[in-house]
Order: structure tokens, then C-alpha cells, then sequence
């Protein structure tokens, strides 16, 4: 059967035909397929697949080794954060109690001060009182004394204004007489 060709007009025209060149049997097709199988022979005569193989298990090893390596610096980090943490809470403890005792030390500060100057003014007190008693019996004592230097005084003159050498004497003969 002839190959026919059809126009726009819808009229039939005898196609051509051409002959494919082939060499040795082949056409382009086979040659290439040839080709191809020559390709893939010498590329396993060379163990080129082993290779690419070898390459590609070297790669996901050294991706193994990244990914166990960063699994494990994951889990220093984990470690670490749990530590750090860990570390925190007992600061902020730490650093509660400090306050706590601070707190308890101010107020037993305060206590003792306060404690202290009522003690301080209490012995204040006391020692002004005592002095001033002092000073009182002084004052007393000193009165007593200008009383008493008074009483002599008005005593001597009273004695001199009453007494003459006669009732002198007669004092002397009765302390006299009275010694004996």
C-alpha cells in the first residue's frame, strides 16, 4: 500500500518515501542502542556502579556521622540546659534564703539595737538618778554643815552672852567631878 498524503483541500497527493541509511545492518536507532550497551559494558568493565555505590555509602556514612554527632551535642545541650537549670532554681534558693536571713539578721539587728538603748537609757536614768541623790545628800550635807556651824555659832554666843567665869567654872568642877 502506498503512503498518501493529504492536503487542505482534501485532495490526495502520492507521499514520498525515503530509504533510511544504515551501515552494516544497523539503522541509527541500532547504532545508538549499540552505543549504548558499549557505554554501560565499559562503564561496568570499570565499576563505575560500584563506585557511585561506594560514593554514595561514603556520603550517607558521613551523614550518619553528622547526624550522630549532632544527636549527641543535642543531648550535651539537653544536659547542659537541665544543669543551667537545675543551677537557677538553687540560686533563686540561694539567693531567697540570703534574703531570708538578711531579713532575719536586720530585724534581730534592730531588736538588739533597740534592746540596747532601752538598756543604755535605762542606766542613763539610773546614773542621772544617783546623781542627783548625791547631789541632794550633798546639798543636805552641805545644809547639816552650815546648820550646824550656824547652831554653834548662835551656841558660842548664847554661851558667851549667858555665861560669866563663874559659871565657867562651875561647868569645869561638875565635868571635872563627873570624870572621877
Amino acid at each position: 500500500m502506498a503512503e498518501v498524503a493529504h492536503t487542505t483541500a482534501g485532495t490526495e497527493v502520492p507521499a514520498e518515501h525515503h530509504e533510511e541509511a544504515s551501515a552494516l545492518g544497523l539503522n541509527a536507532g541500532g547504532w545508538v542502542a549499540l552505543a549504548m550497551i558499549v557505554v554501560f559494558a565499559i562503564m561496568i568493565w570499570k565499576r563505575v556502579p560500584s563506585a557511585v555505590t561506594k560514593s554514595l555509602d561514603d556520603q550517607i556514612a558521613m551523614i550518619r556521622k553528622r547526624l550522630d554527632e549532632a544527636s549527641s551535642l543535642r543531648a550535651d545541650a539537653e544536659a547542659l540546659k537541665k544543669e543551667y537549670a537545675k543551677k537557677s532554681k538553687a540560686a533563686a534558693k540561694e539567693a531567697a534564703a540570703m534574703i531570708d536571713r538578711a531579713k532575719s539578721e536586720a530585724e534581730a539587728i534592730v531588736a538588739k539595737a533597740n534592746s540596747d538603748s532601752a538598756a543604755m537609757i535605762e542606766r542613763r536614768t539610773k546614773m542621772a538618778e544617783e546623781k542627783i541623790a548625791a547631789e541632794e545628800r550633798a546639798a543636805i550635807n552641805e545644809l547639816r554643815a552650815a546648820a550646824a556651824a550656824t547652831a554653834s555659832k548662835a551656841a558660842e554666843t548664847l554661851i558667851v552672852d549667858r555665861h560669866d567665869a563663874k559659871a565657867d567654872a562651875k561647868l569645869i568642877d561638875q565635868a571635872i567631878s563627873s570624870l572621877k
